[in-house]
């Protein structure tokens, strides 16, 4: 009998001793958080909040430096957490990234996933990568901690989703003018909620002058001052990118490279400061310039 209470008592410290290191690995294990932005709630949200509307064209947004603030609160908040890195969920068309998508995809620590946008500027899919990255971090032990700044209802699956596997989530919110700008059901779900005023955002959010905005969103140029853009803009891609890379791109004549073609309209937008979207004889117009001084050449 004694032997036996013995023999008890050794497995009982052994399994004691393996919980005791097993715990002092988990001490030494620093907790890990990472941020979530919904960038169209952003967009919208801070752009009514300080330049009085949700047009993106009629403001500019200094990405870099708000996501480094973005990254300085978080750092404040879990002061002994270290930081997974930013995930920045926007849309695009086809899922192309815009030049200002690139520029924000090409930071640091900052990951940008991209849903569609509709024929009506609406997102579709963003909500569904957002859940998916918050389920598949919690359920790895990625991340102890997720600040979400966003506000739509649909995100109330994402958080329960990570909340189920140990993960807490914190949500952001942009302070609204007047009443709400986020759902009540996600306000009920996360761990803790925290508002960012106008004096946060104010230094990375102005708006354009309205020299620029109507030259943006005004006068529609003629089909041969766009047709006079794409020639410019050929000129320089055949610089920049030479003959091999024309020979690759002339068998698909008509039809441009998504990626070309992304990049073609981003360039002529800024060169007409018009918006080409929804223009579609005018980007007809823009190809067949584009295409015309490459044949022309060769």
């Amino acid at each position: 009998m004694n032997d036996d209470l013995a023999a008890l008592a050794a497995r009982i410290d052994h399994t004691n001793e393996l919980l005791q290191r097993m715990l002092a690995e988990v001490a030494k294990t620093p907790s890990t958080h990472a941020i979530f932005v919904d960038a169209g709630y952003l967009y919208a949200a801070a752009g009514r909040l300080v330049a009085g509307t949700e047009d993106r064209r009629a403001f500019d947004l200094d990405a870099e430096g708000l996501i480094d603030a973005l990254i300085d609160k978080a750092r404040t908040i879990f002061a002994d957490s270290r930081l997974l890195r930013v995930y920045w969920y926007d849309g695009a068309r086809r899922r192309i990234h815009t030049a200002e998508q690139q520029s924000i995809a090409e930071l640091p620590d900052v990951k940008v996933r991209l849903g569609n946008l509709n024929a009506n500027n609406q997102q579709k899919g963003v909500d569904s990568l957002i859940r998916s990255d918050l389920e598949s971090l919690a359920r790895h032990r990625a991340i102890s901690d997720a600040a979400l700044l966003g506000g739509d209802e649909d995100l109330v699956s994402a958080v329960e989703a990570a909340q189920g596997y140990g993960a807490r989530v914190h949500l952001w919110g942009i302070e609204a003018p007047e009443g709400r700008n986020q759902a009540e059901p996600l306000l009920w779900e996360v761990d803790s909620q925290r508002t960012l005023d106008l004096e946060f955002f104010k230094p990375y959010v102005s708006r354009r002058t309205a020299a620029a905005y109507e030259a943006v969103t005004g006068t529609r140029p003629t089909r041969e001052d766009v047709r006079f853009v794409g020639a410019q803009i050929a000129a320089k891609w055949l610089s920049a990118r030479g003959r091999e890379a024309l020979v690759e791109l002339l068998p698909g004549h008509p039809y441009l490279p998504g990626s070309v073609d992304q990049d073609l309209l981003v360039e002529a937008e800024g060169l007409l400061q018009y918006s080409l979207r929804g223009q579609a004889d005018l980007r007809r117009a823009l190809r067949d310039g584009f295409w015309e001084h490459l044949q022309a050449l060769y």
